[in-house]
């Protein structure tokens, strides 16, 4: 691979892994089987995308799309917590009527952001081509956000969001409002994401409808990979090894489609990622399965 893909896929992965941590917080901490994610990935680029095209600032409408994420958790959350729907459900709710509003929100299936200023262009010193900042700028983001997140959640009410996602009966014996932590946990995950997405229409030159489809499989992919090359229960440790996931998911899937020996073109995207979350969730049973052999 050419030093411009390796670069294209580090931009990406750095992108997902901001997913990858939002998949992270309602799959693993709340223990909450959240779809929004698949509607609020492309809310964030609508949201960004068409203010930035009306002339809005990038970085506010950067902020209002990381806003608008949280809303959308907030809801699926809502949907679970007062009106009793069962969390999958609801978070499927969402994602149907996420795509309509996301329509009304863009106006049309896609908004291109070719000639307009972005958070990248804008923070662009001239010594550095593009393809080379966009992913340094990323760097910063992405571990900005890891530390963020590992000092919400050793507070009190970080805590309570993890117990809430450990045993949420014991939580509540223990004074904790779980109705609370599951409804900041869902917004803070989905405000992840949809950061993810309005810095993703960015660098890829608009939003699209469409943009948001596997966004989930993708980011539980990330997930998978992560824990599978650095399994740890400490929280500072499982959110480098997300990290680390969603930049070696990308790497793999720029590797299966850059390589000509293998033959694979863009639309087998799906299978690549199918065979590598296989691989990732068989491998750890492996090695504990012949570790178990060579102690016996």
């Amino acid at each position: 691979m050419s030093l411009y893909t390796l670069l294209g896929a580090l931009e990406i992965g750095l992108i997902f892994s901001l997913v990858a941590l939002g998949v992270y917080i309602s799959f693993r901490l709340l223990r909450f089987p959240d779809l929004t994610v698949d509607g609020s990935f492309p809310l964030g680029g609508a949201v960004a995308a068409t203010m930035i095209a009306a002339g809005h600032d990038p970085f506010t409408a950067t902020i209002a799309a990381t806003l608008a994420g949280a809303i959308a958790g907030l809801i699926t959350g809502w949907l679970n917590v007062s009106l009793k729907i069962m969390d999958l459900l609801a978070s499927i709710l969402m994602m149907i009527a996420l795509y309509s509003i996301n329509l009304r929100i863009m106006g049309k299936p896609n908004v291109p952001l070719i000639t307009e200023p972005t958070v990248f262009n804008l923070l662009q010193p001239e010594a550095l081509a593009d393809y080379v900042f966009r992913p340094l700028l990323l760097v910063f983001v992405v571990l900005a956000v890891k530390l963020a997140l590992d000092g919400f959640f050793a507070t009190q009410s970080g805590l309570a969001i993890r117990a809430t996602g450990s045993n949420a009966r014991m939580a509540r014996a223990q004074g904790v409002n779980t109705g609370m932590a599951i409804l900041a946990g869902m917004a803070l995950s989905n405000a992840l994401v949809g950061l993810a997405g309005a810095l993703f229409a960015q660098t890829q030159g608009g939003a699209d409808i469409s943009m948001g489809v596997g966004t989930i499989v993708i980011g539980l992919a990330a997930v998978i990979v992560g824990e599978s090359l650095l399994p740890s229960r400490k929280l500072y440790l499982a959110t480098i090894a997300v990290i680390v996931g969603a930049i070696v998911y990308r790497f793999f899937i720029a590797l299966a489609l850059n390589s000509d020996f293998i033959g694979l073109q863009a639309q087998d995207l799906n299978l690549v990622t199918a065979v590598l979350v296989t691989v990732a969730l068989v491998v750890p049973r492996l090695r504990a399965h012949w570790s178990g052999k060579r102690v016996s």
